[in-house]
């Protein structure tokens, strides 16, 4: 199982430290979070300022960009990366890509799942192994002049993951994608009942094998004691109560019984009613949904136990100091 990291709004002049302390640290992967910037642009910064760790964004908007500018930019980042770039692409939910992004959001999966396959068509014409003749119900790419073109590269296209956490979403990730980015609104018993079944589900559909994938799981963490664990643990129950409130999300609740908070959260958050969405979230809940420990490498075992056997990659949600010395202990705490 491999350890990753999540940049969530790290500075664009920052990001190719943040991800050389990381490799340097032990981790994995790194992978760029597409909150209030556009993700590709750390990725860039990052591939150029390290050696072996892997990069990617998790996830970066799939409609707001045609697929051509998504391919283009992934061909480019997997060049400069020397392979080491990974693709990662989720809808976001109906409002955001209408009011935030003014885009429209009509038939999001089968959509997304032309997304995938006119990506792998245009990767072939760009090494020339076919010409572009991509045509869909949504999208239509067979135009490459040879200047527009940016060639072939000595490395594998860029492998394609997909956010994913209802069961509509997973199968379609098992079916036409290389991996899956687990949204962290998860737990263990989500993935075991819900998630991997549907996974193996797509995958069946698709005649391909568990073998074929890569299943990745952004993991909610609170490392910490005193005041700086209570910081921890405050930050982590006000992602439970914003993913809680969402209808897309409401799968892993019902799962644990507490179907009903959903409701409960979407009227809070409708209301504004902040505080009342951090006291909305039962104690009970946040262990479940999050790993706790008292140190990072305790975490980082505690996470290693709970995810063996489950997922292939795990990355923590909440970034250690990773200037810190110290970090390496977190990877060695890890493989251990």
């Amino acid at each position: 199982m491999k350890l990753d990291v999540l940049l969530v709004n790290t500075l664009l002049e920052d990001a190719a430290g943040v991800v050389r302390q990381a490799e340097d640290a032990g981790f994995d992967g790194a992978w760029v979070a597409e909150v209030s910037s556009n993700p590709f642009l750390p990725c860039a910064t990052a591939a150029l300022a390290t050696s072996r760790i892997e990069i990617g964004p998790a996830i970066a908007l799939a409609f707001v960009r045609s697929p051509m500018v998504t391919a283009l930019t992934a061909w480019e980042l997997q060049r400069a990366s020397r392979g080491r770039f990974i693709l990662g692409l989720g809808t976001q939910v109906k409002r955001h890509n209408e009011r935030r992004f003014s885009v429209p959001f009509e038939s999001p999966m089968p959509k997304l799942r032309e997304q995938v396959l006119a990506l792998r068509e245009i990767y072939a014409a760009f090494q020339g192994t076919a010409p572009l003749k991509f045509r869909g119900e949504h999208y239509r790419l067979d135009m490459l002049p040879d200047f527009f073109n940016p060639g072939p590269i000595e490395f594998s296209p860029p492998p394609t993951y997909l956010a994913a956490v209802n069961p509509v979403s997973l199968r379609l990730a098992g079916e036409v994608a290389d991996g899956v980015h687990i949204h962290p609104f998860h737990t263990a018993d989500y993935l075991r009942q819900v998630a991997l079944p549907e996974l193996d589900a797509g995958l069946a559909r698709a005649g391909r094998s568990r073998a074929d994938f890569t299943v990745s799981a952004q993991v909610l963490v609170i490392a910490g004691q005193g005041e700086e664990g209570r910081r921890m643990e405050e930050y982590i129950r006000t992602q439970l109560a914003f993913y809680g409130s969402t209808r897309t999300y409401r799968p892993p609740l019902e799962l644990h019984g507490y179907g009903e908070l959903n409701d409960r959260l979407h009227g809070l958050m409708a209301n504004g009613d902040q505080a009342g969405l951090l006291r909305a979230i039962p104690d009970e809940l946040v262990p479940q949904f999050a790993v706790v420990g008292e140190t990072w490498e305790e975490v980082a075992r505690k996470a290693r136990e709970r995810y063996a056997g489950l997922v292939d990659r795990i990355s923590l949600y909440v970034l250690p100091d990773l200037a810190n010395p110290a970090a390496r202990k977190i990877t060695a705490a890890f493989a251990a």
